[in-house]
């Protein structure tokens, strides 16, 4: 994905100092040669290293990225490095900073799932939802393109997703009706059915839908479903409390996709900062 666009990287910066850095302005150094680095504090998938230099670059300092958004790297690695004057480089230093924390945390959670998940059932797609922190979707899903997930949905606008709730307007029988509707307003899109039961998953699939999304069946069930179902040529996806910690339990129920919002709220990632004399 783009990095975000220079507006946004503004934004941040102007809610951060939206009159300078009174400190440094202050002890009448701005002009000072500087140099700061970023380093990886343990092992991470990275991600908002483009975004953090073009914080720098804004400024007028002069950055260069040492580790793309995607790549996994060591503890101590060198993430990006900036030099110019000490002004715009302790003006940046923050936001910089915590935005490349908080996106490659959410890359690593992305990546521990993926890598839990293939471990057991190589094939498998892991995808994640719109649930995203509110105001950080684009970061959100460029985080987690760079663990190697893949998006589920960038919104209501661009897949078809029939809920238990949109049913329940239709009546009991609504259901292959409702996807007959799905079908003609939308020919290209695959009509996908959210269930909560085998009984419910059995009759999707007998009416018509592409891909079953099972929320919240628990490994043992979604097993079950996979096995009722093993002659139906659609696609199951398990959704709902899918962690790096029983993804592997997913992955071998048989499903061909995992759909979480888990990494969103992964801990940040550990970045340290060095920003001394050049």
């Amino acid at each position: 994905m783009l990095p975000l666009d220079d507006a946004t990287l503004l934004g941040l910066l102007k809610e951060d100092a939206p009159y300078g850095d009174l400190t440094t302005r202050s002890l009448g150094f701005g002009a000072a040669p500087g140099r700061l680095t970023m380093r990886a504090r343990g092992p991470m998938t990275v991600c908002g290293t483009e975004e953090a230099a073009r914080i720098l670059t804004l400024l007028g300092a002069r950055a260069e990225i040492a580790a793309p958004s995607g790549t996994a790297v060591p503890a101590g690695t060198v993430l990006a490095e900036a030099t110019g004057p000490a002004e715009p480089l302790f003006l940046g230093w923050k936001v910089a900073q915590t935005l490349t924390e908080w996106a490659s945390g959410v890359a690593t959670g992305a990546a521990a799932i993926v890598g839990a998940a293939r471990a057991v059932a190589p094939g498998i797609g892991v995808a994640c939802t719109r649930k995203a922190v509110p105001g950080t979707r684009a970061l959100s899903l460029k985080a987690i393109l760079a663990g190697g997930a893949e998006i589920h949905r960038t919104g209501l606008s661009d897949t078809v997703l029939l809920f238990p709730e949109h049913r329940a307007f239709g009546g009991p029988e609504a259901l292959a009706a409702q996807i007959g509707m799905l079908r003609l307003a939308c020919p290209e899109r695959r009509v996908v059915v959210e269930v909560k039961t085998l009984a419910e998953a059995e009759t999707a699939a007998e009416a018509g839908a592409d891909v079953l999304q099972l929320e919240k069946f628990p490994p043992e069930e979604a097993a079950a479903a996979a096995r009722a179902l093993a002659g139906w040529t659609g696609c199951l996806a398990a959704a709902g409390g899918i962690t790096p910690e029983n993804a592997a339990a997913y992955a071998a129920t048989g499903m061909q996709v995992l759909v979480t919002s888990a990494p969103y709220y992964a801990k940040p990632a550990d970045v340290s900062v060095t920003l001394a004399p050049a």
